[in-house]
């Protein structure tokens, strides 16, 4: 009777044990507010609006501990429309990240799935539309760089290093999956970053061959579906950038280069511009952004992104420029919750080649049909 309660005692233990070394955690972001902008396709609008300041998402990750340092681990994450319930891009679940792999404490990671890139992981804290600041509305024109984190790459396999005395670096290659047509709708990025007090330094480099190929809409990044703002036979975008903080100030500096050769289609917060076959755009993004958080609750937000544009190829040739600003305040009810009041304005001037007069386009609004555009947003966020 004494061993028989002995080994019950013994593998309930093991079962406990088993149990602590395993978890899976459910997180996400809700975010949802009322926005106003004087001119949307020539028209003034009042809407409800999600995501304005942070993309709407919910996610689960699990990490297994498998003994000597090494975890297996995996993230499942899905961004939808608070509005309506609807997911951001259709046909897919988990449409932001989806994959699984193994953590080594000592090397660093190896994941396979669904997944971000470089310019998104390494530079894009720094950005005042990356999650380290989360503001929609301050993203660059069309999120050309990607720093909103606009899209993720399908089919990819990705290793993120251990940080090793602040410095950090990662590499990815996402699959076209295309038999004969290796290169049809492919992506890879390097990136790292170092971080020593209070200053973080960062750069990266992110290349699609042929996104959005008709071809191919099972490779690496999509258009027709909700997923990536741009489609184009070859992007290049690369960027560097730097933050320091200052007791209860930070601020940032960013240069990012997009270079869209064969430019196919933008998606304009919904309002997709099509005919731009033989078109060629490069933009230079020069950023500057700061916070300065008045008392623990109540923090003051600003950005300020010259875009500089180049337009050549079949469509003419035009030099489009974009100067976009935002404020915003923010106040934490928690640790979890809170509210924000943000203005956001974008100047645009120029001209793109045959298509004429350059207009401006907030993150996430449809174009306006001038070169000026105002929104101002209020809302709630809470996370989770």
């Amino acid at each position: 009777m004494k061993r028989t309660f002995l080994a019950a005692s013994m593998l309930g233990a093991v079962a406990v044990t088993a149990h602590a070394q395993s978890s899976v955690t459910l997180y996400g972001t809700l975010d949802a507010g009322l926005v106003y902008s004087n001119n949307q396709l020539g028209h003034s609008n009042f809407q409800q609006a999600s995501g304005s300041v942070s993309n709407t998402y919910f996610g689960l990750k699990g990490n297994e501990d498998l003994g000597g340092g090494l975890h297996a681990i995996f993230t499942l994450e899905s961004g939808f429309n608070l509005n309506n319930g609807q997911f951001t891009e259709s046909n897919s679940i988990f449409n932001r990240q989806a994959f699984v792999g193994l953590k080594s404490d000592q090397y660093g990671q190896l994941t396979l799935g669904r997944q971000y890139d470089s310019m998104v992981d390494s530079l894009a804290p720094i950005s005042a539309a990356g999650y380290g600041y989360g503001n929609n509305l301050a993203a660059h024109p069309f999120d050309n760089d990607n720093l909103d984190n606009t899209f993720s790459v399908k089919n990819s396999v990705k290793y993120t290093s251990a940080n090793y005395a602040g410095f950090q670096f990662n590499g990815l290659y996402g699959f076209s999956n295309a038999a004969g047509q290796f290169s049809d709708n492919r992506a890879w990025s390097v990136g790292g970053s170092y971080s020593n007090g209070p200053l973080n330094v960062a750069a990266a480099y992110l290349q699609l061959n042929n996104s959005g190929s008709n071809s191919n809409l099972n490779g690496a990044v999509a258009f027709g579906n909700g997923d990536a703002n741009i489609a184009s036979t070859l992007q290049r975008t690369y960027g560097v950038g730097a933050n320091y903080a200052y007791g209860p100030a930070t601020v940032g500096l960013l240069y990012t280069h997009t270079q869209l050769d064969g430019l196919q289609s933008i998606n304009v917060g919904g309002t997709v511009l099509a005919g731009l076959g033989g078109t060629n755009l490069h933009m230079d993004n020069y950023e500057i952004n700061g916070r300065y958080a008045l008392t623990p609750a109540l923090s003051l937000a600003a950005a300020y992104t010259f875009t500089d544009g180049k337009v050549s190829g079949s469509n003419g040739t035009g030099d489009p420029k974009w100067h976009t600003a935002t404020l915003q305040a923010d106040y934490a009810l928690s640790k979890r919750t809170d509210v924000y009041v943000e203005g956001a304005y974008q100047h645009a001037s120029g001209e793109l080649g045959s298509f004429g007069a350059n207009v401006a386009a907030i993150n996430s609004l449809s174009p306006s049909s001038t070169g000026n555009q105002v929104a101002a947003a209020i809302g709630v966020r809470h996370r989770f």
